[in-house]
């Protein structure tokens, strides 16, 4: 079933806490964070810190999207937080193999996201070291941006690509996603739909994740 990864960045920041319980009492399985520097992607947001003074709920999972130029700079900060799955951006490093390594060592889920406009082939040669995917279905930087329709034949790529070679790899999607896209996302294959004012732009909730689970 299509797990729901409500964005932390669309929530009310006077009431983290509450708006953390209220998502994943709502059916929420993941908690998505992103981490944006002002240099790979144009906004500031948060970093460690924050996250680990966050309270995470029994059987949620933090998810954190890194949108951070160079980010072994900084990766080891996000160890000992809390997180459990991290995203390195493809477009980000020349260093992508070693931080999926180091991230894996921590026990955490080592991931990989691709902006719109990256390529498939551009993971070939990391896709046996990580259990997520992320696609950006938008340009990173800002919420509340148009889905790009035409990300949803990359994703049903990518999920061919992944059964082909028997792996166990998910395959989660940002931006823009609602009841309305949803169903051909998954469709195409993913499995954790991240979403932003669908959720946490709503006066009720488990409605919108409801209405995504369903879409």
């Amino acid at each position: 079933m299509l797990k729901i990864a409500p964005s932390l960045l669309s929530a009310d920041f006077k009431q983290l806490d509450q708006e953390i319980q209220a998502v994943h009492q709502a059916g929420a399985e993941l908690l998505h964070l992103d981490v944006m520097d002002g240099h790979f992607a144009p906004a500031i947001t948060f970093g460690p810190p924050l996250i680990a003074s966050l309270n995470k709920p029994a059987g949620m999972e933090f998810d954190a999207h890194l949108m951070v130029q160079n980010p072994e700079r900084v990766i080891e900060s996000f160890f000992g937080i809390g997180l459990d799955r991290i995203s390195i951006h493809v477009e980000s490093t020349i260093h992508l193999h070693r931080l999926l390594k180091l991230i894996s060592e921590q026990n955490i889920l080592p991931a990989v996201a691709l902006n719109p406009s990256t390529p498939l082939e551009s993971l070939e040669w990391v896709l046996d070291d990580v259990g997520m995917v992320l696609l950006m279905t938008v340009n990173p930087g800002f919420s509340g941006q148009s889905f790009i329709s035409t990300v949803a034949p990359k994703v049903e790529r990518l999920k061919e690509r992944i059964a082909q070679r028997g792996l166990s790899v998910e395959i989660q999607v940002d931006g823009g996603v609602s009841a309305k896209t949803a169903r051909s996302l998954v469709d195409a294959g993913m499995d954790i739909a991240v979403a932003g004012s669908a959720v946490y732009g709503q006066t009720d909730y488990a409605a919108a994740i409801r209405a995504l689970k369903e879409a």
